[in-house]
């Protein structure tokens, strides 16, 4: 089934503490995303780049909390990017920078849905739970937080961003692959009621088994599904640019199992690849792999 896709680059790196990941836009168009893309027979358009401010052009503000100003600007202003793109009946296709922007990003999406009435769900493709605040927060950088932020946790500027709180039902957000949680996010993710399996359910159960239930708890009452892609989803032996890498993630062909299950579904609503760091990737390898897997969630198939 042919779509219309719309590219939308995200350059940020503000809400991680490793530079580089402002160049993962870069990565996945020089890897030849959009060609691929046609050569599935869906139209494409790319919008460029968003305008993200350098974090040399002003001070990090609360430690807390870091960038929360300008990555909360940034987000609503892709946030109405995205809205449009869903109006103008495309699929948004985000390519980031640091996974702060999926507030800004899943925002939009929610707030299309919402003015209708109805809900979506998210799948969350993470080593990652993404789930501290600034109270919790080691470290105060705001890619660590989104997640939280998307379910009512968090600073205002971010949890309100949509103008309704939360922006997604815990029970439609499924969570998948992870294995690096700090102790105090540990105890909010389960309070908040989201689905998590982490690599331990993968190992046990298969990814199968896995993407079915967080696909069925995703599509339950929903419009549609997010689907927010972290590049270090998969082991770093196949992605090693990656802003936050972790050993022990989904193999090669695990990831692209993922991204199938989700195209047969035919619930994506919308798609973004996040943290891919050139910097530290071995040519372009991370970003090639991003690339197939876009073209993985986006219909394409073996036979």
């Amino acid at each position: 089934m042919a779509h219309k896709i719309r590219i939308i680059g995200v350059p940020m790196d503000l809400g991680a503490s490793r530079r580089g990941v402002d160049m993962g836009p870069s990565a996945l168009r020089v890897a030849g995303l959009q060609s691929r893309i046609k050569q599935l027979g869906h139209t494409v358009e790319d919008v460029g780049n968003v305008a993200v401010k350098q974090p040399e052009e002003q001070h990090y503000g609360d430690k807390h909390v870091k960038y929360l100003k300008e990555i909360a600007e940034t987000c609503q202003g892709l946030a109405a990017i995205v809205e449009q793109t869903l109006a103008d009946d495309c699929i948004p296709l985000v390519l980031g920078g640091d996974h702060s922007l999926a507030v800004g990003s899943i925002g939009g999406v929610a707030s299309r849905f919402h003015k209708q009435g109805r809900r979506i769900g998210l799948l969350w493709l993470d080593a990652h739970g993404d789930m501290n605040t600034p109270e919790i927060s080691p470290s105060g950088n705001i890619h660590g937080m989104p997640l939280a932020a998307l379910v009512g946790q968090g600073a205002p500027e971010l949890t309100e961003l949509a103008g309704f709180r939360p922006i997604l039902e815990p029970r439609n957000v499924a969570l998948v692959g992870i294995r690096d949680l700090d102790h105090r996010e540990q105890r909010l993710i389960k309070q908040t009621g989201v689905h998590v399996f982490t690599m331990r359910d993968v190992d046990e159960r298969g990814m199968r088994e896995i993407m079915s239930e967080a696909l069925r708890f995703a599509t339950d009452d929903t419009a549609g599904v997010a689907v927010s892609l972290d590049m270090d989803f998969v082991d770093p032996g196949e992605a090693p640019g990656v802003g936050t890498p972790v050993r022990g993630g989904v193999t090669y062909r695990e990831a692209h199992l993922a991204m199938e299950m989700i195209a047969d579904s035919r619930a994506m609503v919308s798609l973004e690849v996040v943290e891919i760091n050139p910097v530290i990737d071995l040519h372009n390898k991370t970003g090639n792999l991003g690339v197939e897997l876009v073209l993985s969630g986006l219909g394409k198939r073996i036979l």
